[in-house]
């Protein structure tokens, strides 16, 4: 299988860590020696309910057995897509009422930038340096790292770019602007999380200039930072919400919301504004929806953050120097890329899953299922100890 897999499966990186795997549940991931690995990372943050959770698997059984895939995005009335949009629109303020559902994060941010456009009549976009939206070549375009870039250009013009928490270059935001599109809760760049109510500025500063106002929820989104979405915490409402990962329970989602106003854009001038085959798939949407239910209705929001609390008292060592983030979306920073490199490694020998940031090499992923058990977090929490006395003597 090994073989196979790097002879005929395309891969991103010269070294994939191609563990084989047999099936996953709860807090675990088995390989095909059914040896366990605790689950640390969740798919990108993107299985909050855990793995093969008897809710999602549930949903999406139901609605195998009545229908899958019959007709294009928006034409015909599917109980699920319906239902996934309505309570969402139930759970977000009330200018965040339509929600148009896509494939992945990456088309979610696609269709933002298409309604800010749309919207503004103009074009100049604006995000933030060691930002991460996506990496098809609009959402690439207003990646805010240049070596991930510079193979693929020419990439979309009149992109700019600020440095996220700095007030000073929201001078930078004008007429001119279309649009300003940051992370909530910045991703690759390490965790980084907004200070000094620096999201309420930059709106306020879109405000003032007519300027669309995109928050970036496809990390934070789905409970994982103690509220539904990241901005909760932070004193500020976007113009449009983008969200995938979480959302689809392990399944593959993405969805941007806003006003009825600005998403009827897109039906006319011209129409099919934005346009999917798969988008709103009832499978999909049938998994999204059972997930939501779980996260909104249950006590995970708020445990997240008692969880974060855990992991902060339990993972103190002399090679952690801080620890990023908020709720169970939280990074280890390490004093070099070598011990987090090290560390990421020697833990999956040890039966858990870290993982690695896009733009920090000095940080290590910590972002497991809003399910994690506090035992779990214990026992995981041991293992990186241990194993960071072991990388200090070295």
């Amino acid at each position: 299988m090994n073989s196979d897999f790097l002879k005929y499966q395309a891969q991103t990186t010269p070294h994939p860590l191609a563990m084989e795997i047999s099936y996953a549940n709860g807090s675990y991931i088995y390989d095909s020696n059914n040896k366990a690995y605790l689950d640390f990372v969740a798919g990108i943050s993107a299985t909050p309910l855990g793995h093969n959770h008897p809710k999602v698997i549930s949903a999406i059984k139901k609605q195998l057995d009545k229908y899958m895939h019959v007709m294009v995005y928006g034409e015909y009335i599917q109980k699920p897509a319906v239902e996934l949009t309505k309570l969402l629109a139930k759970n977000l303020p009330s200018s965040l009422e339509k929600t148009y559902l896509v494939n992945s994060g990456t088309e979610a941010i696609e269709g933002a930038l298409k309604l800010a456009k749309r919207a503004t009549g103009r074009s100049e976009v604006i995000s933030a340096n060691k930002a991460y939206h996506g990496n098809t070549m609009g959402s690439m375009s207003i990646m805010g790292f240049e070596e991930r870039k510079q193979a693929f250009r020419p990439l979309l013009p009149n992109v700019k770019f600020i440095s996220f928490n700095n007030e000073s270059d929201l001078k930078h935001i004008t007429k001119k602007t279309a649009c300003v599109i940051l992370e909530t809760i910045q991703g690759g760049a390490g965790f980084i999380v907004p200070s000094n109510n620096y999201l309420q500025k930059v709106q306020k500063r879109c405000n003032e200039v007519g300027a669309l106002f995109i928050l970036d929820e496809i990390q934070p989104g789905i409970g994982r930072t103690g509220k539904l979405f990241g901005f909760e915490n932070y004193n500020c409402i976007p113009d449009i919400l983008v969200t995938g990962k979480g959302l689809g329970g392990g399944m593959p989602i993405g969805a941007f919301t806003a006003s009825s106003k600005l998403m009827d854009l897109l039906q006319d001038n011209p129409k099919l504004g934005h346009i999917t085959t798969f988008g709103g798939h009832p499978v999909i949407a049938a998994s999204a929806l059972a997930t939501l239910k779980e996260v909104t209705e249950s006590n995970l929001m708020q445990e997240a953050l008692e969880k974060e609390q855990l992991f902060r008292k339990l993972l103190v060592h002399p090679l952690i120097t801080e620890i990023r983030g908020k709720g169970l979306m939280l990074a280890i920073i390490t004093p070099s890329s070598d011990t987090a490199n090290s560390l990421i490694l020697k833990c999956q020998e040890a039966g858990l899953i870290l993982f690695w940031l896009l733009f920090e090499p000095k940080a290590v992923r910590i972002t497991p299922p809003l399910t994690i058990s506090n035992d779990e977090i214990i026992k995981g929490c041991e293992i990186i100890i241990d194993l960071l006395d072991e990388i200090q003597q070295q």
